[in-house]
């Protein structure tokens, strides 16, 4: 396994050392001392204890166009209303570029 590959507290075994990851490229050693970790470095997990658990996916829920679309739509209303004139042809051409991008 290689460092960028596990979470951060998780441990393993390097040059006969026992480390905890803390950083993206940094580990501390068990008996004191941090240590950069290159990417290429084979690392070992240690004997008897549970491998890193895998990092959990992004589950963000997927946005709804509708209610993305519906949202700018009042965000725009709004900002029509508190500009002038050159305001609002500004913001009509960034609302036509904007609707065209998302689809």
């Amino acid at each position: 396994m290689k460092i960028d590959q596990l979470p951060t507290g998780a441990r393993f075994q390097w040059k006969g050392r026992k480390y905890s990851k803390v950083g993206p490229m940094t580990a501390a050693a068990d008996d004191g001392g941090v240590e950069f970790v290159p990417k290429h470095a084979a690392l070992q997990p240690i004997p008897g204890e549970a491998p890193p658990a895998a990092p959990e996916e992004d589950t963000a829920p997927a946005l709804n166009a509708a209610k993305v679309k519906a949202a700018f739509e009042t965000y725009h209303r709004t900002a029509l209303r508190v500009v002038d004139e050159a305001g609002r042809l500004a913001l009509e051409s960034a609302r036509v570029r904007f609707l065209s991008e998302i689809g």
